[in-house]
């Protein structure tokens, strides 16, 4: 038999999607399954999406541009313009999803070997990503006990090699919900400055800050315009994961050159795609608006229900809508996977992303989850009822062996 890549065989499964398998199993069963684990919202999506859908009066469904269609990336220019982020029409680049957007990045920035500063716990996909780019994620730990702050920058300064690339940032923060201050994006930006690198910057949560602090983009950050990478997407905004429409904003223009390479090589973004996130730009501020109150109730009830439960804990997420979740267990992956295989309250489960697979140093997270607050308050209400009682359930069946 021949043999398969060393690089598959790296590439981590994702902790948000591995256990779909013993979920579909479980709602075979008759279980029904509350599902945490994925940032998938289920407010729906824009009227106006599905009115350019219905729309559309096209005889040849086309290739778009490379780069996207113009009139799309002139909408998203208008769109952060809105945030005070100062880029032009060529400086974006329209992706298959944000994911695309930090694969190119990766693989327009780095060589093989070379290496990303990035805080942990953080999005487990950078790791798949910086694997198919031959580069190497390398993570400064940040804690639950203060919220997930920014680690000193003397952290990040002890982990600068000559074959430091950049510092990748996710702000508002996947997965803990953690927003960045302004006092320690300076400190980032200075960073970047001394060394002579770039700044991924995965803002596709801006719109969901539950602070009264302005929210601050790597754009908004002087001296360093040309060494910012940001990534973006429609999906949470807009609720519409499946279109699979992001951007990658770049004003370097070698790296611009690199990345268009790419875009050319797998051709062009989706076509209905770009036209319904086109149309979601012009979504009336009283549907954001609506959206992010239901996410602000949404958090509060969770965060609090949570945080009532014996041995849990979660600090508050002032951003996004996820939280990391420290449980009374040994084994959060394997209490995951208990639930969705041997337990039920009521013929209903949870499931949820153990949040080991977002750290890379080993042990850490391991009585961690990961929960996206993505299902309206009375679907959150059952869920918190059968963690506790699953909870419960667990540490009893341990205490008995």
């Amino acid at each position: 038999m021949p043999s398969v890549s060393e690089r598959g065989c790296l590439m981590p499964a994702s902790p948000i999607r591995r256990l779909v398998p013993l979920a579909n199993k479980a709602i075979e069963r008759g279980i029904k399954v509350y599902r945490l684990n994925i940032g998938q919202p289920d407010v729906p999506t824009p009227a106006a999406a599905f009115e350019a859908l219905r729309a559309i009066d096209r005889k040849v469904l086309e290739y778009s541009p490379s780069e996207g269609m113009l009139s799309l990336r002139r909408k998203l220019r208008e769109y952060y313009h809105r945030f005070n982020i100062d880029v032009d029409v060529d400086d974006i680049i329209v992706t298959t999803g944000g994911s695309e957007a930090v694969l190119f990045a990766f693989m327009a920035c780095l060589d093989p070997g070379d290496e990303i500063i990035v805080p942990e716990p953080a999005y487990a996909n950078y790791m798949a990503f910086a694997i198919s780019a031959g580069a190497k994620i390398v993570t400064v730990p940040s804690g639950i006990d203060n919220g997930f702050e920014l680690p000193p920058v003397e952290e990040f300064e002890k982990l600068i090699t000559p074959r430091t690339k950049g510092i990748l940032i996710c702000n508002p923060n996947n997965p803990t919900g953690y927003l960045y201050t302004m006092k320690e994006m300076l400190q980032i930006r200075d960073l970047v400055l001394k060394h002579d690198l770039f700044l991924f910057s995965d803002e596709v949560y801006r719109e969901f800050c539950y602070t009264g602090a302005p929210y601050i983009s790597a754009f908004h950050l002087p001296g360093i315009e040309e060494q910012v990478v940001l990534i973006d997407s429609v999906s949470k905004r807009y609720n519409e994961c499946g279109i699979r429409i992001g951007a990658l904003i770049t004003k370097h223009k070698q790296l611009k050159e690199n990345v268009m390479k790419f875009c050319q090589a797998r051709l062009s973004p989706p076509l209905l795609g770009q036209i319904v996130a086109e149309a979601s730009i012009d979504t009336p501020a009283e549907y954001m608006l609506a959206t992010y109150n239901e996410y602000v109730e949404r958090r509060k009830f969770l965060v609090d229900s949570l945080n009532r439960i014996p041995g849990c804990y979660t600090p508050i997420p002032m951003g996004a809508f996820y939280t990391v979740v420290q449980l009374p267990v040994d084994d959060a992956d394997d209490f995951c996977r208990w639930c969705l295989e041997e337990f039920d309250y009521n013929g209903e489960t949870i499931f949820m992303a153990p949040a080991s697979g977002f750290y890379t140093t080993p042990g850490m997270g391991r009585n961690q989850v990961r929960m996206a607050y993505v299902l309206e308050r009375p679907e959150l209400e059952k869920a918190m009822t059968v963690l506790r009682h699953a909870l419960e359930a667990y540490n009893a069946r341990k205490s008995d062996k």
